[in-house]
């Protein structure tokens, strides 16, 4: 018997020094930065693993030049790559959410780990993903998929379990992020601030996904279940873009000592969790607000940590590949670990998942900006304080310059207490439907994250 033991023991111990084999799908961007990266820094990666990183196999339907492969087993057939016996850890980096669900099935089946990027598929189908991933005693880990190169997901789901979280608020979309900088520091249209966007390659020929807030959208979501322990529900997240978003109210904002951001919140409260992607007036003084460019940023509130921001790279090639590759190492050290001594994908086993409901939109509580354009008469500002008083909203700040000569409308700015939705529009439906007010009310949400 001690014989047996001893040659098992050193069979385990073989085992361990084996360098670990990937598959990598997806020569895109990430695809090819995360096997750059591995080249270049192959032996500290190593170092820090305990053992080799090899890329066993790399699955795409095209050749990169941004990569050499040229040294590689590369197959046009990704599902060779799931049903590779020698991998242990299948990278999918191609994107979208039918075929990458399908592949990241088939590796799980097979008993292979995942490390993914892909924001879209673990926020709509993670809950399907984690659930067998854990049948089958495999890993789903997800860094690059939010954020890029910030390591947000480990600190929610290991650096900051010692919280209980409040709250999170994010700038975690660098082309929207990118564009509403332009537009307050070159006084750029929201059109022109894309359409420079474009050129420089930090928005897509179709930017839906980004200025629309469905990128965001997919991210807070992620960080949503991990602080809040709770099932992925992207179906429940309230969405508004930048798109009408204009270059007045953010001078305005400068004016009333805010900055306009396009953030992703998530909020406990007693009624249940916010869940909202939208434009928001925040206080300059923050140091969110002075994050500018195609940088991300994350602000997470814990009750016994207090405030902590995460800043970095949101996206580029070697960003994200740096989340990725530290995905293959965490995973790679625990190979040879039971399953129950890994960290779960969801952060907590999904039996311990809350059932806690996100809140309806109209039942969140908020202050609010809004730009009205009225004529310049007596009582204008009368009959919209009364409407304001009744739906119990207070007037907390006014701006109403003179008219320009000529000019029969005014801009008339108000910041609003912190007010439930239903009742700010309510509100607003009533101001609109005033014989001295011009068009629709602007309103962007404000909040103090302090």
């Amino acid at each position: 018997m001690d014989e047996v033991a001893e040659a098992a023991d050193q069979t385990v111990a073989e085992k361990s020094q084996r360098a670990v084999r990937i598959g990598v799908c997806g020569l895109g961007t990430v695809g090819s930065g995360t096997i750059n990266v591995l080249a270049r820094n192959g032996e500290e990666v190593a170092a820090r693993c305990g053992r080799a990183v090899v890329i066993e196999q790399v699955g795409a339907r095209r050749d990169n030049p941004d990569c050499d492969t040229s040294a590689l087993s590369v197959t046009r057939d990704i599902f060779e790559v799931a049903n590779n016996p020698n991998v242990d850890i299948l990278v999918e980096l191609i994107g979208g959410t039918t075929v990458a669900r399908e592949l990241v099935l088939a590796a799980i089946e097979n008993g292979k780990h995942v490390v993914t990027a892909n924001k879209a598929l673990i926020a709509e189908h993670g809950n399907e993903l984690f659930e067998q991933a854990a049948n089958k005693g495999v890993s789903i880990a997800y860094e690059a998929a939010v954020a890029g190169g910030i390591p947000i997901i480990k600190s929610l789901r290991e650096g900051l379990v010692g919280n209980r979280i409040e709250w999170l608020a994010g700038i975690i979309n660098g082309t929207g992020n990118y564009i509403l900088t332009q537009m307050r520091e070159k006084g750029r249209s929201f059109d022109d601030a894309l359409s420079q966007a474009q050129a420089l390659g930090y928005a897509e020929a179709d930017p839906t996904f980004d200025v629309e807030g469905i990128d965001a959208a997919h991210k807070l979501v992620i960080m949503a279940s991990l602080a809040f322990t709770i099932p992925l529900a992207f179906d429940k997240v309230y969405t508004e873009g930048i798109s009408r978003v204009c270059p007045e109210d953010i001078r305005y904002a400068d004016e009333l000592g805010y900055r306009i951001k396009h953030l992703g919140i998530a909020r406990r409260t007693d009624q249940g969790v916010e869940l909202r992607v939208h434009p928001t007036l925040i206080p300059q003084r923050r140091l969110i607000a002075n994050v500018n460019g195609v940088m991300n940023a994350v602000l997470v509130n814990g009750d016994a940590v207090g405030p902590t921001l995460y800043y970095g790279a949101g996206a580029g090639a070697e960003a994200t590949a740096s989340a990725v590759i530290a995905d293959i190492v965490d995973v790679a050290r625990t190979l040879n670990a039971k399953p129950d001594q890994r960290v779960p994908a969801a952060g907590v086993a999904l039996a311990e998942q809350g059932d806690t409901q996100v809140l309806p939109e109209e039942d969140v509580v908020t202050s609010y900006y809004l730009r009205i354009s009225a004529h310049d008469k007596p009582g204008v500002m009368s009959r919209v304080a009364t409407i304001c008083s009744d739906q119990g909203i207070s007037i907390e700040a006014l701006i109403q310059h003179e008219p320009m000569e000529g000019e029969e409308l005014v801009p008339v700015v108000i910041l609003t207490s912190r007010a439930r939705e239903a009742c700010l529009r309510e509100a607003v439906a009533q101001i609109e439907a005033l014989d001295t007010v011009e068009g629709n009310v602007v309103r962007i949400r404000v909040e103090s994250l302090g």
